[in-house]
């Protein structure tokens, strides 16, 4: 005979085994009814919190408000439910209040899989008329205490994992669409950052984030209260989204939204964004969410790393190269005449929420200049990640949805790695400024052909081939593996290195070339000597070799 461990793991998938199932909601809501049958169907123990608590009390639920106040309760309600979380799997049901305390949300959070049994007020209402064991509506008319609840704990129930509406209809009705939405729930993917010795982050990664943003970001925000930086195109297709998913956790927002495309990442903008910000009137709890590519993220951060002194930074990329590198890791900045990036801070973010739904939006051309910086993971120092986006990269760049959210999590495991060993680029042997492989190039062509004119990842892209191609002159790298790198850049679609005139239409830039001339302005400067650090790169072998990689 099957015991209830084993029965729920064969029950639910196996990212839910081992974890309890909480019920949350207002009294009424039926988390009881629902969760006694649940935990039936599931082969699991049931637990009332309220229950647990009154037996351990010997008083009832009203007597002890009665005579220790609600503060009191709720400090052993937390204790009671955590005792009951530790003691393995269940079905817990809640009490209506529980989910409104900070501490029990944390404790559930870690613990089990919330769900939010969400009913309406008149339904509510018909359900607890006539009960006599429920404090809180001893005081004026229920509907009027049920409606100052809602207002109050509803934007709390919206921090649960899964929300099922529950409605006048049969129990098992009930019980069935919670077990659809356990089998269909995934749990996304998350990565802590370790961004100081005493700090850290999360990259939360997958599917439908944007809708829930409230839930996500409720727990490390100073306060509800934030200011979306995005631009024009990113607010058109994903700003109301956010703003909802803020609005149900009750986190208010205001936007400022920007031109789209690399111009906007300028002094002149910054100020421009300063100005917006300072206008909202934040104060220095307010957070700054940046929700774009790149550009959006690196000048969002450093308006929020100088408003104030410093304001907590949330990171929401819409592209695959935000997502996979520049979302990560603290580098903010603008850039100006005299290069790329040459004014900015490092300031990290509270949480990075990549929602890889947005990607299904993005042009084929981005989606390309985003795995440049994906696949120069596998070039700096993991062989067998290269060897992977040998096998997958096609599929990637077209968009499947599960291996792009594993590989934006395995680069920014790996830029993570890279970046709590030297956080602001300070080691002189290496360290983050491994992650520049292809940027020095790459960034003499943005400049030379104009910021806007060439996509960051299709410049890094070209740079990375040039790196290999001179390293292997130098005599760090063998040919084979030069030709390899070339082989599956342009499989992918992206460019290699630069091509003899006259090029194919769209590449490169205008203004790449000096006029009458098949050589780049700034090829003298590279015969005059490139700085160089050691890197690693991957041999036909897999084994990993020093290699020549420019510093950035």
């Amino acid at each position: 005979m099957l015991d209830g461990a084993a029965l729920f793991t064969e029950t639910l998938p196996q990212h839910l085994a081992g974890r309890s199932i909480a019920l949350v909601g207002l009294m009424g809501a039926g988390k009881t009814s629902v969760g006694r049958k649940l935990a039936a169907r599931l082969g699991l123990p049931f637990r009332d919190s309220d229950t647990e608590i009154e037996l351990t009390a010997g008083a009832s639920i009203a007597q002890l408000f009665s005579r220790h106040g609600e503060q009191v309760f709720r400090d052993g309600e937390r204790r009671a439910i955590r005792t009951l979380l530790a003691d393995g799997p269940s079905v817990l049901a809640t009490g209506g209040g529980a989910f409104a305390d900070s501490g029990t949300r944390a404790a559930i959070r870690r613990e089990a899989v919330s769900v939010w049994l969400r009913c309406g007020l008149p339904s509510l209402v018909r359900r607890v008329s006539g009960s006599k064991d429920r404090p809180l509506l001893q005081d004026g008319s229920i509907a009027e205490v049920l409606q100052r609840l809602i207002t109050v704990r509803h934007p709390y129930y919206a921090e649960a994992d899964l929300v099922v509406d529950s409605i006048d209809e049969d129990v098992d009705a009930t019980v069935s669409k919670v077990q659809t939405a356990l089998q269909a729930w995934r749990p996304p993917r998350r990565l802590s950052v370790r961004a100081q010795a005493a700090s850290s982050y999360d990259v939360v990664i997958g599917r439908g984030l944007l809708g829930r943003a409230g839930a996500h970001l409720a727990p490390v925000l100073p306060r509800k209260r934030c200011l979306v930086v995005t631009d024009e195109t990113v607010a058109r297709l994903y700003l109301p989204a956010l703003i909802n998913g803020l609005a149900e956790t009750g986190i208010e927002a205001s936007s400022v939204v920007i031109p789209a495309g690399e111009a906007s990442k300028s002094m002149h903008m910054y100020c421009k964004v300063v100005d917006r910000l300072l206008e909202a009137g934040p104060d220095r709890r307010t957070a700054v969410l940046a929700m774009g590519g790149g550009v959006v993220g690196d000048l969002a951060g450093f308006a929020a790393a100088t408003v104030m002194r410093g304001l907590s930074f949330v990171q929401i990329p819409t592209t695959l190269l935000a997502q996979v590198d520049s979302s990560v890791g603290g580098k903010t900045g603008v850039n100006a005449a005299q290069g790329k990036n040459t004014v900015g801070a490092f300031h990290q973010p509270c949480l990075v929420l990549a929602d890889t739904d947005t990607l299904r939006t993005l042009p084929d051309r981005e989606m390309r200049a985003g795995y440049a910086e994906l696949v120069k993971a596998g070039l700096i120092g993991d062989a067998a990640f290269f060897e992977h986006c040998e096998r997958h990269g096609m599929a990637m760049v077209e968009g499947d949805p599960d291996l792009l959210a594993d590989a934006v999590l395995h680069a920014c495991a790996f830029k993570a790695a890279v970046v709590a060993d030297d956080p602001q680029e300070e080691r002189g042997d290496g360290g983050r400024a491994l992650l520049n492989l292809g940027h020095t190039f790459g960034h003499a062509l943005e400049a030379v052909a104009g910021y806007g004119a060439l996509l960051h990842g299709e410049a890094v892209a070209v740079g990375i081939g040039m790196a290999f191609r001179l390293s292997a002159r130098l005599g760090h790298c063998a040919e084979d593996d030069v030709k390899r790198v070339e082989r599956h850049l342009d499989l992918i679609g992206l460019p290699s290195g630069l091509p003899a005139q006259p090029a194919p239409a769209g590449w490169p830039p205008a203004g790449l070339y000096a006029p009458g001339q098949e050589e780049p302005r700034w090829a003298a400067s590279l015969r005059a000597g490139p700085r160089y650090r050691q890197g690693v790169h991957v041999g036909r072998s897999g084994r990993r070799r020093s290699a020549g990689v420019p510093a950035g």
